[in-house]
């Protein structure tokens, strides 16, 4: 049995140059190679076109253009018993003109989120699931160089258009271009846990989190930065969490006064030192749940957050579920 079916909705056509071919790709590289030293079985990967026929083929006088016609195995029906649909994308006329979406893919996506399966949008997919009404009083998000139109064109969502990607539990939207491959290894950390979506991060050559702006899973990945000097500083933190750490600890083994390492961590790793510090003892307290049989105190001693009392507050807080629950979900020792 895999980890469970994805279906993909391809446009009949893609235009290019676009950012159509990268962000179709991702849910492809994601979901649809197998995995079996990670983990096995992986996921089983449909590929479900619109069924819109390629449009005429573009004239000289218009260069910055070409188009790519896709054949896939499966039409629209393929959504029907998914477990998670995703839409990468929209046809730019669809958001830039407000040309309609075609109803069949609005009923096949109705259909296929009435029937329980995870609804996901990358970028401007999100326009499609709105249309749909999937979005109404939901809080949403799309790149930003959309979110304004998304919200005038549909009022009842709640867009934000400030966070890489929104998880509200059955149905999931992502800002442009690399905010979905962030929220796909998301999925990945929600359906297995956050081992293999570290170990498939690795294998893609990417950071294995990036904070999507609300409660979600955590791990213990080098922070983005290209700040040679802040390096030894926090793999020196991250290898003593179970110490009281400060700011004022990293900032003076950093040799930096309290304020030039804030403000260096922030512009490297996005978020404030207390922040981080936060997310590596969370990280740890997960990896520890997940390889090992350790009581819940001993792990929030180890992970730096304390007593059990407060290691749960903390983990519901930021993961959302409670340490025992996440253990039952995702424990190797199992």
């Amino acid at each position: 049995m895999s980890a469970g079916t994805v279906a993909v909705v391809v446009a009949g056509e893609i235009s290019l140059p676009s950012w159509d071919l990268y962000e179709l790709s991702i849910p492809c590289t994601v979901f649809g190679k197998r995995q079996p030293d990670i983990h096995d079985p992986w996921y089983d990967l449909r590929l479900c076109s619109t069924g819109e026929e390629p449009g005429e083929e573009p004239g000289e006088d218009a260069p910055a253009v070409a188009r790519l016609a896709l054949r896939t195995g499966y039409g629209l029906d393929g959504l029907a018993g998914a477990d998670t649909v995703i839409v990468p994308s929209v046809p730019d006329a669809c958001v830039e003109d407000g040309s309609p979406l075609p109803p069949r893919l609005i009923g096949a996506l109705r259909d296929a989120h009435d029937a329980g399966a995870r609804m996901v949008s990358l970028c401007t997919g999100a326009f499609a699931l709105a249309e749909a009404g999937l979005l109404d009083g939901r809080r949403a998000t799309a790149h930003w160089m959309h979110t304004g139109q998304l919200a005038a064109r549909y009022p009842k969502v709640r867009v934000d258009d400030s966070v890489l990607y929104v998880d509200e539990g059955d149905v999931l939207t992502s800002a442009g271009l690399t905010a979905g491959l962030d929220l796909c290894l998301h999925l990945v950390r929600r359906d297995l846990g956050a081992h293999v979506a570290n170990q498939l991060a690795r294998r893609m050559v990417v950071p294995a989190h990036r904070h999507g702006g609300q409660a979600q899973f955590v791990d213990l990945s080098v922070p983005v930065t290209d700040d040679e000097g802040l390096g030894p500083v926090l793999d020196w933190a991250r290898a003593h969490l179970d110490r009281p750490l400060t700011v004022a600890d990293l900032a003076r083994r950093a040799a930096m006064s309290p304020r030039t390492f804030y403000r260096r961590l922030q512009r490297a790793t996005g978020t404030t030192p207390l922040q981080w510090l936060l997310n590596q003892r969370l990280g740890r307290a997960q990896a520890l749940l997940e390889s090992t049989d350790l009581p819940v105190e001993r792990i929030g001693e180890l992970s730096g957050l304390g007593t059990a009392n407060n290691l749960r507050h903390h983990f519901v807080k930021q993961v959302g579920v409670a340490p025992s629950d996440y253990r039952r979900s995702f424990s190797r020792t199992a």
